[in-house]
């Protein structure tokens, strides 16, 4: 039997009300038999007395009899349990209390009470050990009556204020604890009172009297009391403090919302401001979160906190909140500069990388800042602030800002688990924080590298009006692997490009930008688009033997892409494409109607295939042409060329000024966060006047030489255009003269005005000029190379009968000429 079964005589009153007693002699014989022990052992009298009280107990407690005695005769007497053994054999449970009943003669006898353990509710249950429970209890208990008067309560409630026992007879929960929601509390006390039944763990959070300055949590619990006929004469009621179970509560709330709101987009402002939001006012009155410059920048600081260099220290402002309207007004606006003086807690964290605890701060004291705004409160007594936490944003290593937490007015000052709720919101912010700068600073390296690969703008020309669209697939980095151009070439004609290398992101953007590096290289050369994207094609596939095929080189990346070159001439609106593994463009006419090119199409550049197919076709002034990529016909992940073209027809019927119709069609057919990247390039024809080209046609005669200066001369004359006219004749005699030497045929001279002075002729010999530098000594070979010096540029193409030789004059230099 263990201790707890076991407890000294004089520390126990036996309840005899329900016992069955027996006597003893000193011998342990039963020598007095009672109808209560009959009852309970089923022993008549003749048959128990005579007996030892070994006899009647089973067979493992009969043997310690022997050490019982021994323990009465020492100590006076026994209490504890013992199993007994009714007549039938059936074991029975019982209490035991043996106490002395010596006898005047001082003959020694013992009394014993035996009590019957099944269904009752414990053998050291009697009246003073549940008052011993009740009054003893560390939880708060009281008993109210039915008009909700205290009639009793216990020493434990006293901790929570309201004075002790006695002063609150009589009195109700409002009169003693006015800082709680008395009528809240009453209720549950009706509801029990009325029903009957207990109500279990009801919460409750308010203001006691002993912590008026604290906000408190308890748990309660009710209960009815009823008399022997069942009608109600009170409640009983306990109270637990749980103030710090619900203040942990709280703050795995608070964190389980930070986790959600804090982070959810890569803006640095944005989760700066979401980490403000969070705190108040589940933790703060107030807010602020200061950022490096740097930081907003997207620049790398330098790892560790900052040097305490003994200046004030610059942050911007990044984020911040208040629960009050009335102290808005007073604060730094986000985005504005705050500068701390030197000394102050936030500098302090900035060069320690630790977080600063200011539970009672100087009402006095000035604000941290160098620089207080007029009209507003200098002083935290002024701003009603009276507690602070300073924490570092610190994440990776690296100092990236500080946050500032204020509480005002009447609210308790923060403590050491404030800090460290504060600490733990503040890290997980700061890893978000430094997410978003390293985005930015990859958005912004991306940015560029899509700025550099992309045109600013569309160059200046006239032979078009043109517009483009651009809208990437990865949204984040704003890169792709689509891309367009328009390229001047020479005699006024315009290259339009359109292309796509495959995937997205950073390394389809990287591809790309060789690819339209290469293309304009090509554009120079004159040639026309098939032999571009044959040429193109050539330099794909080499490069990607060179590179290897492995994931991610450029080779490999660039294998597959698609290109439409186009080259329009506004001289005539001829109009030569020819596409490498691309969708043909769509062609609006000027009366609105839009039709397909019926192109040809040709393999991906890289993977080999048939030659490259051009077709040429002659464009009314005023019709448009639609190039674009792959992307702006799908339809989710989907890609059917005939129902995205008919998409593509209605979009295109809307009509209106170029660059709104240009987006227009992208809208609507392209979401805002497409699963391709789209690329759309609009170019509306022009036709140069017959009084921008004069042209003649000139026999293969020397003598033809001077009558072709003298010819161009006029027609400069008549464009007016004299301050030209000098270099123009030595373009025209050389360009003429070379023609008639090395060329057979037919000589044709044509002259175009538009924003350059083009001299063109036309031979029917297959082989380019090139130019030399003679020496000194030299009698000829300096005609190309003084027209070389003259011009612009100059330049050769090969056309379907022979070549045209090429030179242009700027007139950028003449704007009152220009036409």
């Amino acid at each position: 039997m263990g201790a707890h079964e076991e407890s000294g005589v004089a520390r126990h009153r036996f309840d005899v009300a329900d016992a069955a007693p027996l006597l003893l002699d000193s011998r342990g014989v039963v020598t007095g038999w009672t109808g209560d022990a009959r009852r309970l052992l089923a022993y008549p009298a003749a048959e128990a007395v005579g007996r030892k009280l070994a006899d009647l107990l089973t067979a493992e407690d009969a043997q310690r009899v022997p050490d019982l005695v021994e323990r009465c005769r020492r100590d006076g007497g026994w209490a504890g349990l013992l199993t007994a053994r009714r007549k039938d054999g059936r074991p029975v449970r019982v209490a035991v209390r043996i106490a002395s009943a010596e006898e005047a003669r001082g003959t020694s006898r013992w009394l014993v009470l035996l009590s019957e353990l099944a269904g009752a509710t414990g053998w050291d249950m009697s009246r003073t050990v549940l008052e011993q429970m009740v009054a003893d209890s560390p939880v708060g208990i009281a008993i109210v009556d039915t008009d909700l008067r205290f009639v009793w309560s216990n020493t434990a409630l006293e901790q929570f204020g309201g004075g002790p026992a006695a002063s609150r007879l009589g009195l109700r929960v409002a009169d003693i604890q006015p800082g709680m929601d008395a009528h809240a509390v009453e209720a549950q006390m009706r509801h029990v009172l009325e029903t009957g039944e207990a109500v279990v763990g009801y919460e409750h959070i308010g203001r006691v009297r002993s912590a008026p300055l604290h906000e408190t949590a308890y748990m309660l619990s009710f209960s009815r009391l009823e008399d022997d006929r069942g009608r109600p004469i009170g409640v009983y009621y306990t109270v637990v403090d749980m103030t710090e179970r619900h203040r942990a509560r709280q703050r795995l709330a608070l964190l389980d919302r930070a986790g959600e709101s804090i982070g959810r987009t890569l803006d640095l402002n944005r989760t700066a401001q979401e980490l403000a939001d969070v705190a108040v006012p589940g933790l703060a009155d107030f807010v602020s979160v200061d950022l490096l410059e740097s930081v907003l920048g997207g620049a790398e600081p330098a790892p560790g906190p900052l040097a305490d260099t003994g200046e004030p220290v610059a942050l911007r402002r990044a984020g911040f909140r208040s629960a009050q309207e009335d102290l808005v007004e007073a604060v730094i606006a986000v985005g504005e500069v705050v500068e701390f003086r030197a000394g102050t807690p936030p500098v302090r964290c900035l060069a320690t990388g630790r977080s600063w605890l200011g539970e009672r701060i100087d009402p006095h004291a000035r604000d941290w800042t160098t620089e207080v705004p007029s009209g507003r409160p200098a002083t935290f007594r002024e701003l009603g602030l009276h507690s602070v936490l300073t924490v570092p944003l610190r994440s990776r290593g690296i100092t990236l800002g500080v946050t500032t937490f204020f509480r005002r007015d009447h609210r308790q000052p923060f403590d050491e688990g404030d800090l460290r709720l504060a600490e733990d919101l503040v890290t997980r912010a700061a890893v978000c924080v430094d997410n978003a700068r390293r985005y930015t600073r990859e958005r912004d390296a991306a940015l560029v590298l899509q700025r550099s690969l992309l045109p600013h703008h569309l160059p200046e020309q006239d032979a078009v009006e043109a517009a483009a669209c651009y809208r990437p697939a990865d949204e984040l980095t704003g890169l792709g692997g689509d891309w367009y151009d328009l390229i001047p070439l020479s005699g006024a004609r315009v290259a339009l490009v359109v292309g796509e290398a495959p995937g997205h992101g950073i390394d389809a953007a990287a591809a790309m930008g060789q690819l339209r590096t290469a293309v304009r290289t090509l554009a120079a050369l004159d040639l026309p688009p098939e032999e571009v994207l044959a040429h193109l094609d050539d330099l794909v596939a080499r490069t990607a033997r060179e590179d290897g095929t492995e994931p991610g080189t450029a080779g490999a990346q660039c294998v597959g892409a698609g290109c439409l070159y186009v080259v329009y001439d506004p001289v005539d609106g001829g109009c030569t494409m020819a596409a490498a593994g691309h969708p043909a463009p769509a062609v609006v006419r000027p009366d609105g109607s839009v039709v397909f090119v019926e192109l040809p199409q040709g393999p991906s550049l890289g993977v080999g295939g048939p030659p490259f197919q051009a077709v040429g076709m002659t464009l009314d002034e005023g019709s448009t042409l639609a190039l674009h990529t792959d992307g702006l016909l799908a339809r989710g992940e989907t890609w059917a060329v005939d129902a995205g073209r008919e998409r593509l027809r209605r979009a295109l019927e809307q009509g209106g000024p170029l660059d709104a119709y240009c987006r227009t069609v992208v809208d609507a057919l392209v979401p805002a966060r497409p699963h391709d990247d789209v690329a759309l390039l609009m170019a509306r024809t022009k036709r140069l006047g017959s009084g921008q080209v004069a042209d003649w046609e000139l026999p293969s005669d020397p003598a033809v030489v001077a009558e072709a200066r003298r010819a161009a001369t006029r027609q400069l004359a008549r464009w007016g255009l004299d301050e030209l006219a000098f270099t123009t004749e030595l373009v025209v005699s050389e360009l003429v003269t070379n023609a008639i030497r090395y060329a057979t045929g037919t000589i044709r001279l044509r002259l175009i005005r538009e924003r350059a002075l083009v001299c063109e002729v036309f031979d029917g010999g297959a082989t380019a000029p090139h130019l030399r530098h003679p020496r000194t000594t030299d009698e000829g070979g300096r005609g190309l190379l003084l027209v070389s010096q003259l011009t612009q540029r100059w330049g050769t193409r090969f056309v379907g009968e022979g070549k045209i030789i090429w030179a242009e004059q700027s007139l950028t230099d003449l704007p009152d000429l220009a036409p």
